[in-house]
């Protein structure tokens, strides 16, 4: 009997250490990355506003659509994966990337060095800076040092208002952009500083206006999409993407579509 015992001891034995050396190890078993899942699901998900025109926005047929919207559907038509946006308020949307509610974000996110220490971006598919602008009759004012005694229509809190000021004008405190430009236009105040796609997109849709810029600031903001760190192989991805775009004049036919020029520079 005991021999019996031992010869089943044994075999139990054996049986189990030939199933441990079948289970896995799930330190060397290989995971997917997110660029690779997303490809075996075939869809992205993406968070943005939905309310910030022209870059993502919804069209009178309540569609949503903007430059950032086309740029990311080009992107991924490009890579054969479908966007999914998810819309959702700016004060939120970095929490919700962090939360994993979407894969990355498209929505004119500025690419600032604090933020490549916590997250991944992509190379920058928009640009802007901030303008000076005057009354098309207006020939006194080129350079900022022009606003020396003259008067502008900023915001309240704006930086702008900071720097209109440091150069001695005078402000008027307007609700927004589109109220600057009217006192330019009725000729109350002298000028107002703004970012440089808020003109462009102010003049596409209203061409007839009679002001112009004077002065662009040298250094420009650049804006890119925004991915939970980690993200290396799709981020490689879509600047592969970003980077086809412009090379065969898809990226410029966008560009001037919502901007009447080119804004990846």
């Amino acid at each position: 009997m005991k021999k019996v015992a031992f010869i089943l001891l044994t075999l139990l034995i054996t049986i189990a250490l030939g199933a441990c050396g079948n289970k896995p190890n799930s330190e060397n078993a290989e995971s997917k990355n997110l660029y690779e899942e997303i490809k075996e699901k075939g869809e992205i998900t993406i968070g943005t506003e939905g309310t910030y025109a022209p870059f993502t926005f919804h069209n009178e047929s309540g569609k949503l659509t903007g430059f950032d919207i086309e740029i990311a559907e080009e992107v991924f038509k490009r890579l054969d994966i479908k966007p999914v946006f998810v819309e959702t308020k700016w004060d939120g949307m970095i929490a919700g990337l962090d939360a994993k509610r979407y894969d990355m974000v498209a929505n004119e996110v500025a690419i600032r060095d604090d933020r490549l220490e916590k997250y991944d971006m992509s190379d920058p598919y928009i640009v802007s800076r901030a303008v000076l602008i005057v009354h098309e009759d207006n020939n006194d004012i080129k350079t900022l040092d022009d606003l020396n005694g003259k008067k502008v229509g900023q915001s309240l809190e704006s930086n702008y208002r900071k720097i209109a000021e440091d150069h001695g004008a005078t402000n008027t405190v307007v609700e927004g952009f589109n109220q600057a430009v009217d006192l330019i236009t009725s000729k109350r105040i002298d000028a107002t500083i703004n970012d440089s796609l808020s003109y462009l997109d102010l003049k596409k849709q209203r061409p007839e206006l009679p002001i112009k810029v004077v002065f662009k600031e040298a250094d420009a903001s650049s804006n890119g999409f925004l991915f939970r760190k980690g993200s290396t192989e799709l981020v490689e991805a879509v600047n592969g993407a970003l980077a086809e775009m412009k090379e065969d004049g898809t990226y410029l036919e966008i560009s001037k579509k919502w901007f009447n020029e080119d804004v990846s520079k």
